[in-house]
């Protein structure tokens, strides 16, 4: 590439923790575990004074709380940071001109061929100040060519810094790192990489890519790529589909409850496991009943930000017993999910248990791998959930 990018990537520190911090001083400075109870939840996210014990998100709460007994745990307030992140988006929106929000409280920008009028490092940290000054949040970024060194040099720049990597030295800051600092490098190809000996990214910058090739096939040019500072992937905008629905037409009107909740079930689970590939939650559920006389309702509610089935099923339940008059058959019965915006099932973490998330995980990964729909609920599978195909609404 010719002409030089500028790729800011910015990251609310302990983001749950410091929205809490915001409602409560007093928990600043101590130890904080956002997150489900001792008995079976999990945490979701840790203030660094945890994170000096060994505390990390998705860790079992309990395990966490042997770790740092003095640890406060809280329950966690859903609206409290959907409305913390819609402050921090409207910020830069109104400063930058092209942005991805790729999780609820992280960002990429594309500062690249602003230097004709601005200083981009400047405009960055005039950002970051904004958002302090405004929000009262913690925030970090790392400024580089690309986006995997720009979210490096943010991990680097934590707590609350700020870090710019300039042209050409991408691998002289990447050398001295551990190879697990790399994004999206499992644990299973660190281990590999250890047994070769290679334990910093120097090490992995003197191995021929032939090799890396052999090793782990096509894994080994992104292994190769990433270490050499190499990334060429373009900064996406803010997604404009804001809904994802499904519906379904019975061949004859059904007026069994247990039948229609069969059905709901099956299709919010299509609808949910497409939103967690896609990295999306909504915060909007409706339901959708025509009758036989083609009369149509639509009732919605407002919903803390998800993915999850748990928390989606029983709101839909719950629309059905609003809309529906019992006396009356139903021809059609559709599901909406809307107000979509990037965020991870991570902001669910702090209401599941252990085996909750895993069960989430291994749905997910079977589904991926061999279609969807190939595991779901029973409820689910009573109708034959094959027969539905979700359409997408832009």
């Amino acid at each position: 590439m010719d002409a030089k990018r500028h790729i800011v990537h910015i990251d609310l520190d302990s983001f749950f923790v410091s929205v809490e911090r915001k409602f409560n001083p007093s928990l600043i400075g101590k130890a904080v575990i956002i997150g489900g109870s001792a008995d079976r939840g999990v945490v979701a996210s840790c203030s660094y004074e945890a994170r000096k014990f060994g505390v990390h998100s998705a860790m079992p709460t309990r395990q966490a709380l042997k770790l740092c007994p003095h640890a406060i745990v809280i329950h966690g307030t859903h609206g409290r940071y959907s409305e913390a992140s819609r402050e921090v988006t409207q910020i830069i929106h109104n400063m930058v001109p092209l942005y991805q929000k790729s999780s609820v409280d992280e960002f990429y920008i594309d500062l690249s061929g602003m230097e004709r009028f601005h200083d981009p490092f400047k405009l960055a940290c005039e950002l970051r100040q904004k958002v302090i000054r405004e929000t009262g949040l913690p925030i970090s970024f790392g400024m580089a060519s690309g986006k995997t060194v720009a979210k490096m040099a943010t991990n680097q720049a934590k707590p609350n810094g700020q870090l710019w990597i300039q042209h050409g030295q991408e691998k002289a800051f990447l050398a001295p790192l551990n190879i697990g600092k790399i994004p999206g490098l499992g644990e299973s190809t660190c281990q590999k990489l250890y047994q070769y000996g290679i334990e910093k990214i120097g090490d992995l910058q003197r191995v021929n890519l032939k090799f890396l090739e052999a090793v782990f096939g096509k894994m080994g040019t992104y292994i190769y790529n990433k270490a050499h500072g190499i990334d060429d992937s373009e900064i996406i905008p803010h997604s404009d589909r804001k809904s994802i629905s499904t519906e379904h037409t019975f061949e004859s009107d059904v007026n069994d409850k247990r039948t229609l909740e069969n059905i709901l079930v099956s299709m919010t689970e299509e609808l949910a496991g497409k939103l967690r590939r896609e990295n999306k939650v909504a915060s909007c559920l409706a339901i959708k009943i025509r009758y036989a006389n083609f009369e149509t309702h639509t009732q919605q509610t407002k919903i803390a930000l998800t993915a999850a089935e748990h928390i989606l099923i029983p709101g839909i339940k719950n629309l059905l017993n609003k809309a529906w008059n019992r006396h009356r058959p139903i021809r059609l019965i559709g599901v909406r999910l809307s107000n979509l915006c990037p965020g991870s099932y991570q902001i669910n973490l702090f209401e599941d248990n252990e085996e909750r998330i895993r069960l989430y995980q291994a749905m997910d990964n079977i589904n991926f791998r061999f279609g969807d729909k190939t595991i779901c609920r029973a409820a689910g599978m009573e109708i034959g959930a094959r027969t539905f195909n979700p359409f997408l609404k832009g």
